[in-house]
């Protein structure tokens, strides 16, 4: 108790000292279970903070990832100003040691002038990438900035660094950060001029290692082989809660499934070029409506990219259909978001299903939708699962393609590789030929198609067959599939939450796009209403 109240104690001192506002806390000893057999278990006393901040530009962010092989260098600075401890780290901790002093910070007003002098370059485009040592030390740092890549390592030099104790250097979790600049940029310039000291302490290289040099001890870490022994916990745990099989698949795969892009030649990036009016005040009288049911989480984004599109967008949720009050007379293209609609208590989009088929006036209201011969239709993850339900592609077929529990059995989150083929989709024929960037979150996303591939007209799969590049084990590894006539499209990724590079964790460097080629999808739906109503 005493502990965790000297740790509170400093913790609210040095956020005063910052300006920083911690608006509420929780007493964690008072945090209990009680078990039947009178047994009490006390949460762990210690501190735990989340946080929030205001970002002034969404765009300007950082990724740890090393961005070349060559032709740039890493700069360390220390935020701490105190020497480099062992208490409390990962590596005493695999040493089954506490440790007697941790590390911390000596003043708080450098902290704070160091912290916006990094601001400062990040807006102004001088950091490539960078990792803060919070979690393993430098070592650890050096390495996960290397991990995320196929090729390139590190030669890191760590004489400029007064302490002689390697691995103190190396473990200690003192704050500071790791940085990838230029060669030859004006950074060094700007932290000279701020009075923020640094260390530059290596460059990147075309060898697969990071290779450590302190007075005569050289270290040589095959990036690798490192890899997998960073991953091994992850693998240890995905084996208990997915089993044996899809952990392995996972552990074996994800090195071999690096994410590559291929955008279509025209595309350009541009609000313009793509016909999109970020700030049209008017409407377009191009009519669509995004349809949602209690539970669903996609609707917003959804509006947007539509609206974006050219498109007048009104909430329908499903009691209005359910009331009479809209019947989908007025508009041309409707979207089925994607969320956790009822819970998924009934099983993924089986309750909104029911909510269709057991309601007249809703139902009635659907199929007088799908036999206009003016009407475009989509369906994102759980409104993917919700076509499948209702049979709204393939009205011909016995055997309606269903959507299944991922082969994994949990759920799955991801930003992964699609291909999209050629096609006749509506929305994504203009992407015919593409490699591209996705998000994808569902329970059950796998596609069971009984009959053979072409009985389907499927407009987009996942790029690697095998899982996790393959999510959830779907047949003909489908990500996709859409009607016969190309005007309806059941998708499981969420093509609506990647249409900014922003939203992309990774997007091709040496572009300057406003948009992701998603809206393409989008923009191609409006530009057939337009030309069809």
């Amino acid at each position: 108790t005493a502990r965790l109240y000297q740790a509170v104690q400093s913790l609210s001192e040095f956020a005063t000292e910052l300006g920083i506002n911690i608006p509420t806390g929780k007493d964690s000893l008072s945090m209990t279970q009680k078990y039947p057999d009178g047994k009490t278990i006390y949460s762990p006393g210690t501190v735990i903070i989340s946080t929030v901040a205001e970002v002034s530009d969404v765009t300007k962010t950082l990724s740890p990832n090393l961005k070349k092989t060559r032709d740039s260098e890493i700069l360390y600075i220390d935020l701490s100003g105190d020497s480099f401890e062992l208490g409390g780290s990962s590596f005493a901790q695999v040493r089954n040691k506490l440790g007697s002093k941790a590390p911390t910070v000596k003043s708080s007003e450098y902290f704070k002038k160091a912290f916006q002098a990094i601001q400062s370059l990040i807006i102004d485009g001088k950091i490539l990438s960078g990792h803060d040592i919070s979690a393993g030390g430098m070592l650890t740092a050096l390495l996960e900035m290397t991990f995320a890549n196929k090729e390139g390592g590190l030669s890191i030099d760590l004489n400029s660094i007064k302490e002689n104790d390697l691995v103190k250097i190396l473990f200690s979790e003192q704050p500071g950060l790791i940085l990838e600049v230029e060669i030859g940029s004006s950074l060094a310039q700007k932290l000279d001029q701020e009075g923020i000291q640094y260390q530059l302490i290596g460059t990147t290289t075309s060898n697969r290692k990071v290779e450590i040099t302190k007075n005569a001890e050289q270290l040589s870490f095959n990036i690798d082989e490192m890899r997998d022994i960073w991953y091994k916990t992850s693998h240890l745990l995905d084996r208990k809660q997915s089993g044996e099989k899809h952990a392995d698949q996972r552990f074996n795969n994800y090195k071999i499934q690096p994410l590559t892009y291929n955008f279509p030649a025209h595309f350009t990036g541009s609000l313009k070029d793509s016909g999109l009016d970020l700030d049209r005040k008017k409407q377009s009288g191009i009519k669509g409506a995004i349809i949602r049911e209690k539970g669903v989480n996609g609707d917003r984004e959804m509006a947007w990219a539509m609206h974006l599109a050219g498109f007048d967008v009104k909430d329908i949720h499903m009691t209005d259909l359910i009331s009479g009050r809209e019947d989908l007379s007025d508009v041309n293209m409707i979207a089925f978001v994607g969320g956790f609609s009822n819970s998924d208590v009934l099983g993924s989009a089986k309750g909104w299903a029911g909510a269709f088929l057991y309601n007249e006036k809703a139902k009635n209201a659907l199929e007088k939708f799908y036999a206009r011969k003016d009407t475009l239709s989509l369906g994102v993850c759980n409104g993917c699962q919700l076509m499948m339900e209702l049979g709204l592609l393939y009205p011909e077929l016995s055997n309606h393609p269903k959507m299944h529990h991922n082969g994994s059995g949990k759920f799955e989150s991801a930003f992964i590789n699609i291909d999209i083929p050629k096609n006749n989709s509506i929305m994504l024929e203009t992407l015919s030929g593409s490699k591209l960037g996705v998000w994808l979150a569902h329970g059950e996303g796998r596609f069971i198609l009984p009959q053979s591939e072409d009985a389907y007209n499927i407009v987009s799969t996942y790029s690697y067959k095998n899982y996790p590049g393959n999510p959830n084990d779907s047949d003909y590894a489908a990500a996709a599939v859409c009607s016969k006539d190309g005007r309806h499209l059941a998708i499981m990724p969420h093509l609506e939450r990647s249409i900014y590079p922003y939203n992309w964790p990774d997007y091709p460097s040496d572009r300057a796009d406003e948009v992701s080629p998603w809206i393409e999808a989008f923009a191609n739906a409006r530009k057939w209403v337009e030309k069809n109503s």
